[in-house]
């Protein structure tokens, strides 16, 4: 799992790991949650690594756009 940067130090991101077809968020409370691409769409999942690698805004994205469109809870 990556560090999550969090720019800004106000996301409740804490790390991430790219998969090939998504990307696993953990959060600051422990809990971790898998996009796919079949879950989420392909175009927020390249968002959300663009997001996770530039560590700013990704939890922002997850809340406005895919918060429950993950394709399971735990990685």
């Amino acid at each position: 799992m990556e560090r999550y940067l969090d720019i800004n130090h106000d996301s409740g991101v804490a790390g991430y790991e790219f998969r090939p077809d998504g990307i696993c968020v953990q959060f600051k409370d422990g809990s971790t949650y898998l996009y796919t691409n079949a879950s989420a769409g392909a175009a927020n999942i390249e968002q959300m690594k663009r997001l996770a690698k530039v560590g700013d805004g990704l939890n922002s994205f997850i809340n406005r756009f895919v918060k429950m469109k993950y394709a399971s809870k735990g990685c």
